[in-house]
C-alpha cells in the first residue's frame, strides 16, 4: 500500500481505496480456495503461546479512525506487531463517523479487507446471505485462546445468541470475563453535601433529591441530559423491568413465565417507566431539551452549574472535571458517578459479556495464509498476551509491571492515569484504541481504572443482580428480511411516542391506543414470526 499518512475513504477517493485494498488482498490469495492454507502458520499453537508467523505476510484490515486519536502510520503499535508476529497490517482507514456505512459498502462490493473489526454482535447478520463473511464457528479449533475463554468463562449460552439459522455464527465477539457497567448518572456531590442531601440509591429517591435541589435553586434545571436521553433510558429500564434507549434492541423481551417474547413497549413495565420520567418533566426537574440538544449543550449546562445531574461514564467524568476546573475552579466543586439507581423491579443490571468483535472476510479461505490469519487474530484479540499488548503497549517502553501491577512509564499518560505525562498512549503510540483493545479478564479491564472507578465497579457488583441472557431467535435469511421490514417502522414509531409520552406531548391515558396503533403497523405479525422461530429453535435444540 502507498505510504501516504492518511487514506480516508470519502466520496472522491473511495474508488482508489477499493483498488488499494484489492491489491493488498491479492498478495495473499488467488481466485479459488487455496490448496495449501497453512503457509505462515505455527505447526503447534496453543493457549499461552506467542504467535510468530513462520513466513511473514501482509494482512489487510479495516480500521475505524477515531478523531480523538487519529491514525498514524508510524505508531509503535504497528511496528511492534510486525516485529513480534511477522504480520504487517495494511489498514484501510475509514472515518469512525462513516464506519458502518462504508463497511457495508466494502463488503457488499466484494472489496472488504480480510479482517473487519469493530463489529457489534448482530451487525454481521446483514452479510450472512451473501456468503461474504466467514462462518467463523467452523474454525474455532484453530483459535485456542478464543475457545479456552469461552469454555472457562462459561460463555456458551451467550454465543448461542449469535447463531444463524444454519447453526453457525459469523462474528468473533469481544469476550469479557464478567459483565461490567460503564454509564450511570454523574452528580454534583458538593451541592448535595452542602444541603445535607443523601446520594440517591433508587429512582424514587432521585425524584426526592431533584425536588430538594429545585427548592434550593429555583432557576436551575436539576437534570439536563446528553445522548438524546438514550443512555439514561437504557440504564433506568433494567430497574423498571424493561428495555429502552440504547438497550431497546429488537424491541422484544422474553417472558419466562409465558415462554414467549412480547413487544417491550407494550408492557406495563414500559408504561411505568414512561410515567416516572413524565413526572420529572412535568415538575420541571428534567430538562425537556435533554431529548434534542447536542451533547455540548448538555455538558455546558452541567459544567457551568446550571444543572446538577447528567449521564456519563468513567471517561466523561474526567473530561467534565477538566472543563469545570476552568469554569468553576478546582476547589469549588465535586462530581461523582453514582451507583445506578434501583427501580420497582429491584437492583438489576442489564449487560452482556460479549462486545464488539471481528468479522473475517470469506475471501480469507482463498489465502494460503488462512490458518496463520486465524492464529494471529486469536493471539491479538483473545490471548492474555495479545490483549495486554493492545491495551498497555510494550513492557519497559510504555508501561512497567511489578507483582502483577501495571503502571504507565513516567512520560506516558492515558485518560488521566498519569496526568504529568507529555505523551498519550493512544495519540502517540496507538495502544488502547477501539480497533484492537477490548475484551479480556476483569483484572486487565480494571487495570486502567482509577480508584474512583474501581469503587463504582465494586459498588455495582455488590448491589446489582445481572439480568440473565435471553434465548436466541435464529431467523432464516428470508425471515430476517421480513423482520427488518416489520421491526424498523415499529421501533421508529415507538421512539417517537416514547418521547411524546415523557414530554407530555401525548397523554399517558392514550397508552392503550398507542399499543393498538403498533398492532395496526404489523406488531402481531412481528411477534408471530419471532415466537414461531424461537419455538422451532427450542424444539430442535
Amino acid at each position: 500500500m502507498k505510504k501516504n499518512p492518511r487514506h480516508l475513504i470519502g466520496k472522491t477517493v473511495l474508488a482508489a481505496l477499493l483498488s488499494v485494498s484489492l491489491a493488498a488482498c491479492s498478495n495473499n490469495m488467488g481466485g479459488k480456495e487455496a490448496e495449501n492454507q497453512s503457509k505462515g502458520a505455527m505447526e503447534t499453537y496453543a493457549v499461552g503461546d506467542s504467535f510468530k508467523a513462520t513466513d511473514p505476510f501482509n494482512l489487510p484490515i479495516l480500521y475505524s479512525d477515531q478523531p480523538s486519536y487519529p491514525y498514524k502510520q508510524d505508531w509503535m503499535l504497528f511496528k511492534k506487531i510486525t516485529e513480534m508476529t511477522g504480520v504487517t497490517l495494511q489498514p484501510v482507514i475509514v472515518p469512525m463517523s462513516d464506519y458502518s456505512q462504508k463497511r457495508s459498502l466494502l463488503i457488499s462490493s466484494g472489496d472488504a479487507p480480510l479482517v473487519i473489526p469493530k463489529t457489534y454482535p448482530g451487525e454481521e447478520s446483514a452479510f450472512v446471505s451473501s456468503n461474504a463473511i466467514l462462518p467463523v464457528s467452523d474454525y474455532i479449533d484453530l483459535m485456542p485462546n478464543f475457545k479456552n475463554k469461552v469454555e472457562s468463562w462459561g460463555l456458551e449460552d451467550e454465543l448461542e445468541g449469535l447463531r444463524q439459522e444454519d447453526g453457525k455464527y459469523y462474528v468473533l465477539p469481544g469476550l469479557h470475563e464478567e459483565v461490567w457497567p460503564d454509564y450511570t448518572l454523574l452528580v454534583r456531590t458538593d451541592i448535595l453535601e452542602k444541603h445535607n442531601i443523601a446520594i440517591p440509591t433508587t429512582w424514587d429517591e432521585l425524584l426526592t433529591v431533584m425536588k430538594q435541589l429545585k427548592e434550593e435553586y429555583p432557576d436551575s434545571i436539576p437534570f439536563s441530559d446528553r445522548f438524546q436521553f438514550n443512555s439514561t433510558l437504557n440504564i433506568a429500564s433494567a430497574g423498571f423491568g424493561t428495555k429502552a434507549g440504547w438497550g431497546f434492541g429488537s424491541g422484544l423481551t422474553y417472558k419466562e413465565d409465558q415462554d414467549q417474547f412480547v413487544y417491550t413497549a407494550t408492557t406495563q413495565e414500559y408504561k411505568d417507566m414512561l410515567t416516572y420520567f413524565n413526572k420529572l418533566v412535568a415538575e420541571g426537574l428534567l430538562d425537556k431539551e435533554s431529548f434534542t440538544q447536542d451533547d455540548d449543550q448538555a455538558i455546558q449546562k452541567f459544567v457551568s452549574g446550571k444543572s446538577f445531574i447528567i449521564n456519563g461514564n468513567s471517561q466523561t467524568v474526567i473530561l467534565h472535571r477538566n472543563d469545570m476546573n476552568k469554569t468553576l475552579g478546582e476547589e469549588n466543586y465535586s462530581i461523582a458517578k453514582i451507583t445506578v439507581p434501583g427501580g420497582p423491579a429491584g437492583q438489576l443490571m442489564s449487560g452482556s459479556r460479549l462486545e464488539n468483535g471481528v468479522m473475517i472476510s470469506a475471501k480469507a479461505k482463498q489465502s494460503e495464509n488462512f490458518e496463520a490469519i486465524l492464529q494471529f487474530v486469536d493471539w491479538l484479540y483473545y490471548s492474555d498476551e495479545g490483549q495486554e499488548f493492545a491495551k498497555w503497549g510494550v513492557e519497559g517502553e510504555t508501561y512497567t509491571k511489578e507483582n502483577g501491577v501495571r503502571k504507565l512509564v513516567e512520560d506516558v499518560n492515558y485518560n488521566g492515569l498519569n496526568p504529568k505525562g507529555t505523551k498519550d498512549l493512544r495519540i502517540d503510540y496507538g495502544f488502547s484504541g477501539g480497533v484492537f483493545a477490548y475484551g479480556g479478564t476483569t483484572d486487565l479491564l480494571q487495570s486502567m481504572f482509577s480508584e474512583e472507578e474501581l469503587t463504582f465497579q465494586n459498588d455495582m457488583k455488590e448491589v446489582k443482580t445481572v439480568i440473565p441472557a435471553e434465548p436466541p431467535i435464529p431467523y432464516s435469511i428470508e425471515e430476517r428480511e421480513r423482520v427488518t421490514l416489520l421491526s424498523t417502522p415499529l421501533k421508529d414509531y415507538t421512539d417517537q411516542n416514547t418521547f411524546k409520552f415523557i414530554l407530555g406531548e401525548r397523554d399517558l391515558s392514550e397508552f392503550d391506543t398507542f399499543v393498538k396503533e403498533l398492532e395496526s403497523q404489523g406488531l402481531t405479525q412481528y411477534l408471530e414470526l419471532a415466537n414461531t422461530t424461537y419455538k422451532e429453535y427450542k424444539n430442535k435444540k
